[in-house]
């Protein structure tokens, strides 16, 4: 299995800047693409793969602050790792506070900027696995019947056969061929499983 291209994202208006960065990871082993401004980035799209954004914050035109509201906007999740000259703390907590991954100062040193931007990639990698396996939730999810739907609220709220049947108006022998049907498509082996599943998947549970 060939593993997953880790790709970062330089966009900084300084050539000798996005040169110095490029040699940096490429000597790590990263896939590197750089961009001379925000907008010529978003051209690009983020593509395919794990990948972080290295951002200088002041740019003509568009800023760093600017394309990060801008890719929020448009729902584009990628961890950036800002990098500035001109720093300031109520900058800083900016971007941090709409989810930045980092925010160095230059001149960066390398070592740090290197371990930011493990950082940034391990959590892209994180969200895009946790994205792969709630897409494959909801598509099990889309596999039941509008009452073997029912059936699994309530029995991952703990509720018994007899309790289920008496709530839908059936026989607890059709509630138990529901509840079969229910953990096979659901694939899982225990109750205590289709309970958290549920709840990733955020399906409002029956109460108590």
């Amino acid at each position: 299995m060939t593993a997953e291209k880790n790709t970062v994202f330089v966009v900084d208006d300084d050539p000798s800047v996005r040169g110095g960065l490029n040699r940096l990871f490429k000597s790590v082993g990263l896939a590197v693409e750089t961009f001379a401004s925000a907008a010529e980035f978003l051209e690009r799209g983020r593509g395919e793969g794990p990948a972080c954004l290295v951002l200088d914050v002041r740019m003509p035109e568009l800023s760093g602050l600017d394309l990060q509201a801008e890719l929020a906007r448009a729902d584009v999740a990628i961890p950036i790792v800002f990098i500035t000259g001109h720093g300031s703390v109520p900058m800083s907590v900016r971007a941090m506070k709409a989810g930045a991954a980092d925010f160095l100062e230059k001149p960066v040193d390398e070592q740090e900027l290197l371990d930011a931007v493990n950082r940034a990639l391990a959590r892209d990698r994180r969200a895009r696995r946790e994205q792969a396996e709630l897409a494959d939730l909801r598509r099990r999810l889309a596999s039941l019947t509008s009452r073997e739907r029912e059936v699994l609220s309530y029995v991952a709220a703990g509720r018994l056969n007899k309790q289920i049947a008496a709530e839908l108006g059936t026989s607890e022998k059709t509630v138990k061929v529901h509840r079969a049907r229910v953990m096979e498509k659901m694939e899982v082996a225990s109750v205590a499983e289709l309970a958290r599943l549920a709840e990733k998947l955020d399906l409002s549970l029956p109460e108590a």
